[in-house]
């Protein structure tokens, strides 16, 4: 069995298979011949632990990318990458476009690296002529990251201009995310990222094109995720499902049910020992996740879960915060509350513009949120404060300190030296993570933060 690993940056949820009508034929496609999980979460709202999360199944924190890797954040355990665990075990271990997990590809087990760059069309480039020429009698793991849905400086197009510009009509798409707003700039901006996802979905196509004509697509399990949420404000970086839900897709002709949707509640730690079930591996002892494969095969409809966790340390700036999810609820705990909204960790864009000029950013984080996701599936209303919901909010405290302490939180540690001694970061006065004149080194030991007792 092969494996064709696509990623891409910021893509949330929001494309055609989840019921949003944006031009994503090839991904609704892949759905419709596979496994479509409906209720999928990152481990972490922020680019790089994000991916190490998935890519070693730990969490973010377990795997050492507590921040961005281009600022500093690194595996603490870089032999315990998925590509490293294939490669000892056959696979020919390849990645065409952006990892962002590091720039040492070799530690991370990837046995050739497909040129540089990671715009869609090299990416997609690189990657066809290697299915296009593979003759290896081994498997392999082809890793294609995208960059697309990522903003390029203010807009989501890879040569910038104007949001709007020559895009069309921004009235002609479904209505943004409810929370955004209806006014013309949010329009305008979610039409420029409905632009980019039909780009990503178009590359996504080439490929899975080129799998096809080159007689290897029986016998390779497609698997499709990214990151996080989409690069607007409560969305990329927050611990609401606004942010930590993902699409997750899975195509394995013969072994994976077609037309197969999947409501229970799954985790980016699922999909490394997902893998080693399918392969009949034995899965590795620092394996956080469960195997998804009876939910693949129909074999089960059951939750796997009683509860996922997310987390975030830094993005571009530090906002220590961390969250328990079940199916009726989500609580989430941010650390060094009481603080405002943190600007440099909400990518810049026309909504952002607009929101700071409404006041739409809260003035001041709650230590605690709670969202009853039966009740509020969009999680706007914030019941932690409410004493009805008191009992609850305990458990989910308690939960979250047993998961803290099991996977040696460093939030629940004095020491900083359990933090990276330097990385790069923004300071919570600034306005954007563009602004890089006035990022600074954090220096763990003498910047330890007050982080509030859970």
């Amino acid at each position: 069995m092969n494996i064709l690993y696509f990623h891409s940056h910021d893509t949330g949820r929001s494309i055609a298979p989840y019921g949003y009508s944006l031009e994503t034929p090839r991904l609704q496609k892949l759905a419709d011949e596979g496994a479509l999980f409906l209720d999928a979460h990152c481990a972490a709202p922020t680019c790089s632990p994000s991916r190490a999360a998935l890519l070693t199944g730990q969490s973010a924190h377990e795997s050492g990318m507590v921040s961005l890797a281009h600022r500093g954040g690194a595996l603490n355990f870089p032999e315990r990458h998925l590509a490293n665990f294939l490669k000892g075990h056959g696979f020919h271990t390849a990645k065409a476009g952006l990892s962002h997990v590091g720039l040492d590809d070799e530690s991370h087990g990837y046995v050739e690296v497909l040129g540089e760059g990671h715009r869609g069309e090299e990416v997609v480039e690189r990657a066809s002529r290697f299915l296009k020429e593979y003759q290896k009698e081994e498997p392999f793991f082809l890793d294609a990251g995208f960059f697309e849905t990522h903003r390029h400086s203010y807009g989501f197009n890879q040569e910038y201009h104007h949001p709007g510009d020559g895009d069309g009509d921004p009235n002609d798409i479904e209505a943004p995310p409810a929370h955004l707003g209806m006014q013309e700039d949010v329009k305008r901006d979610w039409k420029d990222y409905a632009n980019a996802v039909t780009r990503l979905d178009g590359f996504y196509g080439q490929i899975l094109d080129q799998l096809e004509a080159s007689g290897l697509a029986e016998d390779t399990l497609v698997l499709v995720t990214t990151d996080h949420g989409v690069a607007f404000p409560e969305m990329k970086c927050s611990l609401t499902g606004r942010g930590t839900g993902v699409l997750l897709m899975m195509r394995l002709p013969h072994r994976i049910r077609e037309g197969n949707k999947i409501k229970a509640l799954v985790s980016h730690l699922d999909v490394f020992p997902t893998l080693c079930d399918l392969l009949k591996l034995e899965p590795p002892a620092w394996l956080e996740g469960r195997s998804l494969v009876p939910l693949l095969t129909g074999t089960s409809r059951d939750e796997l879960h009683d509860e996922i966790f997310a987390e975030v340390t830094f993005h571009a700036a530090f906002e220590p915060k961390r969250s328990v999810r079940s199916k009726k609820w989500n609580y989430i705990r941010n650390f060094a509350s009481p603080y405002p909204a943190i600007l440099p960790n909400c990518d810049r864009g026309l909504t952002k513009d607009l929101w700071l000029r409404e006041g739409r950013f809260a003035e001041e984080v709650a230590a605690e949120e709670l969202y009853d996701l039966e009740q509020d599936p969009g999680e706007v209303h914030n019941v932690a404060s409410d004493a009805v919901y008191a009992e609850i909010k305990a458990h989910c405290r308690e939960v979250l300190a047993k998961w803290m302490k099991k996977t040696n939180d460093p939030l629940l540690s004095a020491d900083a030296s359990v933090l990276p001694d330097e990385i790069i970061v923004n300071t919570w006065d600034q306005r954007d993570p563009a602004s890089g004149d006035a990022a600074c080194l954090w220096h763990a030991e003498s910047d330890w933060p007050k982080v509030q007792p859970l």
